[in-house]
């Protein structure tokens, strides 16, 4: 479901209730991802949102246009089988967070990093239990230990499909600060996305924009709303 366009081999996409969620299927015959698992979740809601996906689809089936599809088979394919990785990997956006870099010119770029970003970093301190270093510059920091271990015990409390819907977010973020505010609700998508491309909105203010970029950040965007969406449907 990741890349190549393929050319529609349904009539018409629907759900049926199995043991413990929703099946998709098509034409009445059941959705297997990639890999080949039974393409099934864990609400009618999201099972649904799944079926309209493929039911919207014209000649061709785009999966760059299908985001629950995508996220439900990176939770079934990668996130279950390989929990552990994708929970390391995570850690390591906090232990270089997006938000704990600042810059030190010019004054009001950092005066809008400090507006943005204190607050979501002083609830991750106070919700999480997660106080992170602030510093200027690129040059790496060693976060606690303590605080790492909370964002990764409060990850391994996460069924798969929040950790699915985080995973994603964390990665079009480069922040698992802003990807666990999104999870845990402090942020909407929108949001989410705003505070992660603050920097490089700053920058298209001051220089302009080029067609590549606008491009990309439309791409995270909507890898940042589908996890936002994915949120919203489940039980």
């Amino acid at each position: 479901m990741q890349g190549k366009t393929m050319k529609r081999f349904h009539k018409q996409a629907g759900i049926v209730a199995v043991d413990g969620g929703f099946a998709v299927q098509l034409d009445g015959r059941g959705v297997k991802t990639p890999v080949g698992r039974k393409l099934e979740v864990p609400s009618e809601r999201l099972a649904l949102a799944i079926a309209g996906e493929w039911d919207a689809q014209g000649e061709e089936i785009k999966p760059y246009t299908m985001p629950l599809t995508q996220l439900a088979t990176t939770a079934l394919d990668r996130v279950g089988p390989e929990r552990a990785v994708i929970t390391d990997q995570m850690i390591a956006y906090a232990a270089t967070d997006l938000l704990c870099y600042r810059a030190e010119s010019p004054s009001d770029l950092v005066a809008v990093q400090t507006k943005t970003w204190q607050p979501l970093l002083d609830w991750c301190r106070t919700h999480l239990d997660a106080g992170l270093i602030v510093t200027t510059g690129v040059i790496a920091i060693d976060q606690p230990a303590a605080s790492l271990a909370a964002l990764r015990a409060r990850l391994d409390g996460y069924d798969l499909w929040r950790l699915t819907a985080a995973q994603a977010a964390c990665s079009a973020s480069g922040s698992l600060v802003l990807a666990l505010a999104l999870t845990e609700g402090r942020l909407t998508g929108a949001e989410c996305f705003t505070a992660s491309n603050l920097d490089e909105a700053y920058q298209v203010a001051q220089w302009g924009d080029d067609y590549e970029a606008a491009d990309r950040r439309a791409e995270l965007q909507r890898d940042i709303q589908a996890a936002a969406d994915l949120l919203t449907l489940l039980p």
